[in-house]
């Protein structure tokens, strides 16, 4: 029995080493032919440039085209779906963004898991949003505006993109953490909440940076905070929400690269590193910095930890709100 089972020890030591050459080899040869990069929401906003932007970078490193492919429909699902059920080759990835960490508490059942069925490569860019008010509203920092809030004397709304996105759950925190009730109004798409938030029609919103600059300049949007951890490069006069006096506040729109969850850990540093020091250079960061994000350069460690703890963070939200998909 004991020879049985040194040499069942012996073949699994065996398996693993042919197992591990077999990933060293794919790794030294990837890629061999074009790469697809699936992006979950509709051409022309940030997943897909985001997408291009990540996607010419390692064309130009690799020399084999990669295509960005639009799936969109449920909040990213679509895609993400799709990705999961894509042989673990490197030659299909995923480009998820903010709603990925949602979906799972937002809808009731998912075809795939979300931490099971994917290998996180890299966290690309990030974005905050920012706590908007209309100019008429009488408060010129957070303090003030919780207090008119709790006075109930005026209702104050708020808009957002839709149901469960990044400007929506940002105002969810808000309501919680500041213990205050303020009426959302959901709108389909940021710019028709913008429009309404300069008519006066809404109180606030929390919109994305690059979209109210130009209104903030000119005096038409008033900004309480910033929803980052710390201020926004763009609007270093701006404090954030934490320091406003909402100690742990964060919120960010955020962009990654995911892969079949059964991709060799090589394939997954190579992938990682070229997509990281491409999204480093001048031209990508002017790119990105144009539809007002930023390149991020933490770890695939750190970047699956950020995955956890973003899930963790909107499903304590999630359920406080009871928000479900439709």
């Amino acid at each position: 029995m004991r020879q049985l089972h040194r040499d069942l020890e012996i073949i699994f030591a065996v398996v693993l080493s042919v197992i591990g050459s077999q990933s060293h080899l794919l790794a030294q040869g990837y890629p061999t032919k074009p790469i697809r990069i699936v992006a979950g929401f509709a051409a022309g906003g940030p997943t897909e440039v985001i997408a291009r932007v990540a996607g010419q970078k390692l064309s130009d490193k690799w020399g084999q085209p990669v295509i960005v492919e639009t799936r969109s429909g449920a909040g990213g699902n679509i895609a993400a779906e799709y990705v999961a059920r894509a042989a673990p080759d490197g030659y299909t990835l995923l480009l998820p963004a903010f709603a990925h960490a949602v979906n799972p508490s937002l809808y009731a059942k998912l075809p795939f898991d979300t931490k099971k069925d994917f290998a996180p490569v890299a966290l690309l860019a990030t974005s905050a949003n920012v706590l908007a008010i209309h100019p008429s509203i009488p408060a010129r920092s957070l303090r003030e505006l919780i207090a008119l809030a709790k006075m109930q004397r005026t209702p104050l709304t708020y808009g957002s993109a839709g149901v469960a996105t990044a400007s929506h759950l940002a105002g969810e925190l808000f309501k919680s953490m500041a213990g205050i009730q303020i009426t959302h109004i959901p709108y389909k798409g940021a710019a028709p909440a913008s429009v309404d938030l300069l008519g006066g029609h809404i109180s606030c919103a929390f919109p994305g940076v690059s979209l109210v600059l130009p209104h903030y300049r000119s005096g038409r949007m008033r900004l309480i905070g910033t929803t980052s951890a710390q201020r926004s490069a763009t609007l270093p006069e701006v404090p954030t929400l934490a320091e406003g006096g909402l100690k742990g506040f964060e919120v960010i729109s955020w962009y990654g690269l995911l892969a079949p969850a059964a991709l060799p850990v090589e394939l997954v540093s190579r992938l990682h590193h070229e997509v990281v020091r491409g999204l480093a250079e001048v031209d990508a960061i002017e790119r990105l910095q144009a539809i007002g994000v930023g390149a991020s350069a933490i770890t695939t460690a750190e970047f699956a930890a950020f995955l956890n703890r973003e899930q963790e963070k909107w499903a304590r939200v999630i359920r406080s709100a009871g928000l479900q998909a439709q």
